[in-house]
């Protein structure tokens, strides 16, 4: 029998798409980061590796994703690491 795969929404676009396809993004102590692994504590929500998902991001869902708070500066930081990340990946991508 074949192994389950676990699928989870993208919060920008709301596609539901296999969880190793997404970005995990964790609320922690030190804020919102990203987590490669997947194991970091902390209350997780997933993203599309796509600058227009990143573009979606607004306080609201990402407020409702992490339920918490979220400050402008917060979300403004995020998008930049986040555009950044996916430059690399995909730098990567096309490199190997």
């Amino acid at each position: 029998m074949a192994r389950k795969i676990p699928i989870r929404t993208c919060i920008g676009c709301r596609e539901r798409k296999e969880k190793k396809a997404l970005i995990r993004l964790v609320k922690g102590e030190e804020g919102i980061e990203i987590d490669p692994t997947g194991k970091k504590a902390g209350r997780g929500f997933y993203l599309c590796p796509r600058r227009e998902c990143i573009d979606k991001l607004n306080l609201k869902n990402l407020s409702h994703a992490l339920r918490a708070e979220v400050r402008e500066e917060e979300l403004k930081k995020l998008k930049e690491v986040l555009g950044s990340y996916v430059e690399s990946q995909e730098k990567e991508v096309n490199n190997v």
